[in-house]
């Protein structure tokens, strides 16, 4: 079967604002806390995952056909340490010959030479966090790069020859207006990427940027204003030949989409490596630990470094197939959702039928705006 592995690197050179995952700043690291160790136990649990899954010496072995490392900041530790993992990999499983590789980049702060030791690695996606293109939404945000260092980091990340680089847009950070979000969008498209996502900011608890809107120093988006600046993207988007293919995510070939996101969304089965690292397999889910040290040790005791499991119950599963999959321009099938919803949701304008010898729908622009209700309506009618 194909399989999916997410590696997890928790290091940042700063926590933003708004974000909530589990990583960490130089700040909050203590001695032994090192990027050495993190890789010595995402090794660990890559032979932990293979002994569970079936490596190379099994009759029916399990395929490595995507590989993800996200942040976190991949590219906040030594390439060579990302190698190290890799070649776990390799040696542990039998992967796809067209592998994807996708790393998640800052656009400030990578060493030199970096992109072209990501491109001998295999990597064939970089995917650079962008956010935004006005100076004072990236401070909103603490990010640490300015909107200069973007189009640098693109032109470099190609000149190394990686085949394929994506953006992340962040919609809907409070205090942005539209003229921001049009500037952003534009600067985007300018750069001519071969992939472009874009999601709406969650206001997290806990996180400084939560702590302001409730202090009322700034206000989030209405949800007109979000769905004029959706609106806005998209048409921008597919001026500038990039086809939608998930709600937040716009690609310029079928070849450029993320193979490893669609296994999400399609519902397929992966492996988390990391700490807080998530998994999915044969129907059951289990989350890692998301300290580091509690992760390391079990990883590097050889056991599954999990601090919790579930196994959803039939209907929580079709809830979530209905969920994941409306989000997918191929659509979904009609034959398990609630009688009577397709026909009123295509009267209404937000699904449509697909061309095909099965009946299957996808989500209209405006189905798109209210993917939510439309979720409602084809799992409850």
């Amino acid at each position: 079967m194909a399989f999916g592995l997410y590696i997890h690197v928790p290091f940042c050179a700063r926590r933003c604002g708004y974000c909530s995952f589990v990583t960490y700043a130089p700040g909050e690291l203590t001695a032994s806390q090192t990027h050495r160790r993190w890789a010595e136990a995402a090794v660990a649990e890559v032979g932990v995952a293979a002994a569970g899954l079936g490596g190379h010496d099994d009759s029916e072995p399990t395929v490595v056909d995507t590989i993800y490392f996200g942040g976190g900041t991949p590219t906040a530790v030594d390439p060579a340490l990302l190698a190290g993992v890799l070649d776990a990999v390799r040696e542990r499983f039998a992967v796809a010959g067209d592998v994807e590789i996708s790393v998640e980049a800052n656009p400030d702060g990578l060493a030199p030479g970096t992109l072209e030791s990501l491109a001998g690695l295999g990597v064939r996606r970089v995917s650079f966090g962008m956010q935004s293109a006005d100076p004072r939404v990236l401070t909103l945000l603490d990010r640490t790069h300015d909107p200069e260092s973007v189009p640098a980091a693109v032109a470099a990340a190609r000149a190394a020859g990686i085949p394929s680089v994506s953006l992340d847009l962040i919609a809907g950070t409070p205090g942005e207006t539209d003229a921001d979000w049009a500037n952003t969008v534009a600067a985007a498209l300018e750069m001519q990427p071969d992939h472009l996502s874009a999601y709406s900011l969650g206001i997290e608890g806990g996180t400084r940027l939560a702590a302001r809107v409730r202090r009322g120093d700034l206000s989030e988006p209405s949800p007109d204003e979000a769905a004029s600046r959706y609106q806005h993207l998209d048409a921008a988007a597919s001026s500038a030949g990039l086809s939608w293919y998930e709600v937040s995510n716009w690609a310029r070939t079928p070849a450029d989409r993320c193979r490893h996101n669609l296994g999400y969304w399609r519902d397929d089965d992966w492996w988390g490596i990391g700490p807080g690292a998530h998994s999915h397999v044969d129907g059951r889910r289990w989350w890692n630990h998301s300290g580091l040290d509690a992760w390391s040790t079990e990883a590097l005791a050889g056991r599954v470094p999990a601090a919790g499991s579930e196994t959803p119950t039939a209907e929580e599963r079709l809830t979530e197939h209905i969920m994941l999959g409306i989000r997918l321009a191929e659509g979904i099938s009609t034959d398990r959702v609630a009688d009577g919803s397709v026909d009123s949701l295509v009267d209404d304008g937000l699904v449509r039928r697909l061309p095909g010898p099965t009946e299957r729908i996808a989500l209209t622009i405006r189905g798109r705006l209210l993917a939510d209700l439309v979720i409602r309506r084809l799992r409850w009618g």
